[in-house]
């Protein structure tokens, strides 16, 4: 289980402790207007720690330093050829996010209790992987993203091992 600052073992972290999810910016070329956490490729020579780091900066304007990397959830291979490495950040603190208008279009802080729920697994005549959707906004947010959530809510909020990598995308998302 991830260490997470502030959790106070009586199940108030749901409550207490939020997340950043990002609608991408429609002028994006790759995945535009759709849900997603902060991220994107590494640089060369940069971990996915370094790389997870300056994404939030470009992203939405925060610095966190090396001592805010909490940990490392599953890789999550994608249909459109590539590997996402989750690195779950310690935000509380570092001030206030900043969206990147070329990048975000709108940024949403929803309490870890907003995805305490379980998703929903489909069946899809395109692939034998159930594909999942998260719940969240009175929508559904679907792989990679919510398989990431996914995997959070397990490990961090209820201390279940669980892997994602096999949880199939949506089809539109395969491009």
């Amino acid at each position: 289980m991830l260490p997470v600052p502030g959790a106070t073992g009586d199940g108030r972290l749901a409550d207490e402790v939020a997340f950043v999810l990002t609608r991408r910016a429609r002028s994006l070329r790759a995945h535009s207007g759709q849900w997603a956490l902060p991220g994107g490729r590494l640089d060369p020579g940069e971990t996915a720690e370094e790389a997870g780091r300056r994404e939030v900066s470009e992203e939405i304007g925060l610095e966190l330093g090396p001592d805010r990397v909490l940990g490392l959830l599953d890789d999550y291979p994608t249909r459109s050829g590539y590997v996402i490495t989750p690195v779950v950040l310690w935000a509380g603190g570092a001030g206030e996010p900043t969206p990147n208008p070329d990048e975000v279009a709108e940024l949403y802080r929803p309490p870890l209790a907003e995805i305490d729920h379980e998703p929903r697994f489909l069946t899809i005549p395109e692939s034998d992987a159930p594909a999942i959707q998260v719940p969240l906004f009175g929508r559904f947010v679907h792989a990679p993203t919510g398989a990431v959530l996914h995997q959070f809510r397990e490990v961090v909020l209820h201390g279940r091992p669980t892997r994602v990598a096999h949880l199939e995308q949506p089809v539109f998302a395969w491009r």
